[in-house]
């Protein structure tokens, strides 16, 4: 298999989200260096959220006034509602990444709206965001699977990706936001909106909470996906879901990736040293894999 995969790195939003001990700002403008150092060329930098609700991100306006501009790299703000995409217009984010829940008690919980409510917001932030020249993408959660409601038809989903294409994202993401997915479900997905919206930039992002992560990457990229999330070191998850751990990792998908013939350019031996790093920083192991393995085969 060969090719050209993108990745997008959440570190610094999904990644620390969930760490109990605040990250300081200068520390998260570390990372989204170290991260550009190692090739990254498009990194979700924070959220813009209520603070009470994920107090990691309570920083968001500092961090963007923060960080150094570059016309390579895109910084991409999360956002839930027509507020948090207020806030980003005024700091000038480059992107914005909408979300919107598959089932409707998740997104009740996560969004405190309603599926059509949350379809709505997303239409007014489509148009304002073009007209002020903000790239705005949408994800939609729990793609693969609900916390509370088991499993989500691939009707379903598609249904909601259809509507949501009605007003234009940049592209439309697929979160196994509680690490559910296996690879059969990822084909059939990807597979159905492929179908029905062949033009539609299509991204991933998959948790590795049950082991199943890198087995869904190389199954979106055998569907025709071109973008996937990771997150240097593993870390991160979703603070809203139970038992919602670990992203895929940065320097894991690009060690399989390279291995396979697909070219992400990124620099591998730059991701381990930044997973060792975010290690002293969070005091503690991160979950990824090569950081503790290595690279094969070994320099000499």
């Amino acid at each position: 298999m060969a090719g050209n995969v993108e990745i997008l790195e959440v570190s610094p939003r999904d990644g620390l989200q969930s760490e109990e001990r605040f990250v300081p700002t200068e520390d998260k403008v570390a990372l989204i260096e170290k991260a550009v150092e190692a090739g990254l060329r498009r990194i979700e930098v924070t959220s813009f959220v209520n603070p009470a609700r994920v107090p990691q991100m309570a920083d968001a306006d500092k961090l963007l006034q923060s960080l150094r501009k570059r016309s390579e790299v895109t910084y991409t703000g999360l956002i839930l509602n027509y507020r948090g995409f207020e806030r980003a217009r005024a700091l000038q984010v480059d992107e914005v990444g909408f979300v919107i829940v598959a089932s409707e008690t998740f997104n009740q919980r996560n969004q405190g709206a309603s599926i059509q409510q949350t379809l709505e917001q997303w239409q007014r932030i489509s148009k304002d965001a073009r007209a002020c020249g903000i790239k705005a993408q949408v994800t939609i959660g729990a793609a693969f699977g609900c916390p509370f409601e088991g499993e989500v038809a691939v009707d379903q989903v598609r249904d909601i990706a259809l509507r949501l294409a009605e007003y234009d994202p940049v592209e439309i993401g697929f979160a196994d936001t509680i690490g559910v997915g296996v690879p059969t479900q990822v084909h059939d997905l990807i597979g159905a909106v492929a179908g029905e919206m062949p033009d539609m930039p299509l991204r991933c992002h998959f948790h590795n909470s049950r082991g199943t992560g890198l087995a869904n990457a190389v199954a979106a990229v055998e569907a025709g996906v071109k973008t996937l999330d990771a997150s240097i070191g593993g870390i991160g998850g979703c603070p809203f879901a139970p038992n919602a751990t670990g992203n895929i990792a940065t320097e894991d998908l690009v060690y399989m990736l390279d291995r396979m013939g697909i070219k992400t350019g990124l620099n591998l031996e730059k991701l381990i040293d930044t997973a060792h790093w975010l290690e002293g920083l969070l005091e503690k192991t991160v979950p990824g894999q090569v950081s503790k393995a290595g690279i094969f085969p070994p320099k000499i």
